[in-house]
């Protein structure tokens, strides 16, 4: 994505890939693990998969910015060695980066991906090298080790048993005692837990997989009505309501994007 926006407002949200955007005008200030930041002209937003945060213009000037999306397994592939072997994932403890090295980096992989004109002119092997490149500068300038768990060991059990059965459930029409009786653990116990574990309520994160199902459907053609009662949201103007603070753009425009 290439945006500016001014009054938009981000509700809490993560993705399930890695993210990582430059601000190129203004300032975009969020909340991420506990603390607020802002990131201003020039410096690096670096998001590890299922980072929950928020996002708004810092002030009335609005912010432009640049972010892409890299899943996991294209992370894996970029790092591996020499052999193909996986040497394990990167974790980002600091969202916010201030490192024009870094910045203009995923610039230039931004570029070759959305060009401002639409009209792509790298060919697939300079997009393979600009990322291989990206990514390589992003985890040795900004990779730390993994952020210490915030919800202890019995905690984080709870909050994993949690989030396995909604991954497993989160179309169906589950309530806090299905979870509980799943999980072993009072809803008061999982909501605590889960929340010191991912940064939002069960509740958020079963909205969340729906709206990356959506997603999914509508890449593959599911009309956006259809999409929005297979992902178990009330009607369309509801999946697009959440879509839209979630993604900044409409289920529409995203279907028509690929």
């Amino acid at each position: 994505m290439h945006a500016h926006f001014e009054r938009h407002v981000y509700h809490r949200h993560s993705h399930d890939a890695y993210s990582f955007g430059v601000t190129e005008t203004g300032a975009q200030a969020f909340a991420c693990r506990g603390a607020s930041r802002v990131s201003a002209a020039g410096m690096v937003m670096a998001f590890n998969p299922d980072d929950p945060h928020d996002g708004h213009a810092a002030d009335e000037f609005g912010f432009t910015y640049r972010i892409v999306h890299l899943g996991p397994e294209l992370i894996d592939d970029a790092l591996a060695d020499t052999a193909g072997r996986a040497v394990g994932r990167p974790l980002f403890a600091d969202p916010v980066l201030a490192d024009p090295v870094l910045a203009a980096a995923l610039r230039r992989l931004h570029a070759a991906l959305l060009p401002d004109d639409g009209v792509p002119t790298a060919t697939p092997l300079r997009r393979a090298e600009l990322l291989d490149t990206a990514v390589r500068q992003v985890v040795s300038r900004g990779a730390t080790g993994a952020p210490a768990d915030p919800s202890g060991g019995t905690g984080r059990a709870v909050a994993d048993a949690a989030r396995r059965y909604l991954n497993d459930t989160y179309l169906t029409g589950l309530d806090t005692a299905d979870l509980a009786a799943a999980v072993g653990a009072s809803r008061f116990a999982i909501y605590r837990a889960f929340r010191a574990a991912y940064g939002m309520s069960p509740s958020d994160y079963q909205r969340l997989l729906r709206l990356r199902y959506a997603r999914r459907l509508l890449a593959a053609g599911t009309p956006a009505a259809s999409a929005a009662a297979r992902a178990g949201f009330a009607d369309q103007a509801h999946l697009t309501r959440w879509f839209r603070r979630c993604y900044a753009i409409t289920p529409l425009t995203y279907a028509a994007a690929g």
